[in-house]
């Protein structure tokens, strides 16, 4: 199927749906779709998954494979990719344990190895879910979507925290059973009211932040703190409109296709490494209220992806780049 016929099958879903359309189906059973409405697919027990990158050099799968295959992991699947501009390596690669698995030596093990080679790496319990502190203004959309789709499965996070420095969603964050808070902020008070976030994220094991239409530009303090570990989506096709009301900005220039773009934040404002983007159609009768009605959908969507991929570990920085797995 045309890649537009893709794009006309994520349309036709509505965000808050526990159900399909016969078109969407059959992509995703072709493998079409990169996995963001499939339903869940459990991971075989006692799995990880591996990502690593490392300067290109002979050996490396297989002296990972050799490893995994000593230490008795099956080797499940394995993607990698060669940037010819850096020419840095990168790999994913998911593992089964075959005698039960029993991370934390299996990390002090292989740490050996990527020491002696040069490897950045992670591994995580293909099961565990990160924890994820969702932020938001006063704008919801992506916020309601993210917890729809963390409550129905199809992403696999926990969210053990909504923030907000508005009150509007504390009725839907209660309606999840999840703890809101508060927490005002202004000029005056950003550095306490920041204080209190990396606080909380300490106190709850924080994996990652979600900023879901959270309207406030965070300092660089923070940006450093948390590196590599704060999504967000920006309502416009960066690198075009950065910055405050975007679709005003693409209403001004007359743009046919209005977009949304996930990614890591870093101090520098709306420039982190992108994620995921998707675009919609619009047309001349559209003022900047029509924009932004039609790219809520948009940013949800791709909010999602970003997220879900984040979460299963497919998503590899590569300096103001990142790499992603299918």
């Amino acid at each position: 199927m045309a890649p537009r016929a893709a794009s006309a099958a994520f349309r036709c879903l509505s965000t808050t749906a526990t159900t399909l359309s016969p078109e969407a189906d059959t992509l995703i059973n072709q493998g079409k779709v990169k996995g963001l409405l499939a339903p869940k697919v459990s991971q075989p027990q006692n799995s990880i998954v591996l990502t690593l990158s490392c300067q290109d050099q002979l050996g490396v799968v297989k002296n990972v494979s050799e490893f995994l295959y000593n230490n008795q992991h099956n080797i499940l699947s394995s993607d990698q990719f060669l940037d010819p501009t850096s020419n840095r390596f990168f790999m994913r690669i998911t593992a089964q344990a075959q005698n039960g698995l029993d991370i934390e030596p299996l990390k002090e093990n292989f740490g050996k190895l990527a020491q002696d080679i040069g490897l950045e790496w992670n591994m995580h319990a293909a099961s565990k879910k990160p924890k994820v502190m969702v932020m938001v203004s006063k704008i919801g959309h992506c916020l309601n979507d993210l917890l729809f789709r963390a409550s129905a499965d199809q992403i696999p996070i926990d969210i053990p925290l909504i923030v907000s420095n508005h009150p509007t969603y504390q009725a839907l964050a209660k309606s999840y059973e999840i703890p809101f808070l508060h927490l005002p902020v202004s000029r005056d008070t950003k550095e306490q009211q920041e204080k209190e976030l990396l606080k909380l994220v300490k106190e709850h094991n924080i994996d990652y932040i979600v900023l879901a239409r959270y309207m406030q530009v965070l300092s660089p303090r923070l940006c450093k703190e948390m590196s590599g570990r704060i999504i967000n989506i920006h309502h416009s096709f960066l690198p075009s409109f950065k910055g405050a009301k975007p679709y005003h900005q693409a209403y001004d220039r007359g743009v046919k296709l209005i977009g949304a773009t996930a990614h890591f934040v870093t101090s520098d404002l709306d420039e982190g490494p992108i994620i995921e983007q998707g675009v919609e159609r619009v047309d001349h009768t559209l003022n900047p209220k029509h924009l932004s009605h039609v790219g809520s959908n948009v940013e949800s969507i791709v909010l999602a992806r970003a997220v879900k991929w984040v979460s299963e570990h497919r998503v590899l920085l590569s300096g103001h780049k990142t790499v992603v797995f299918d």
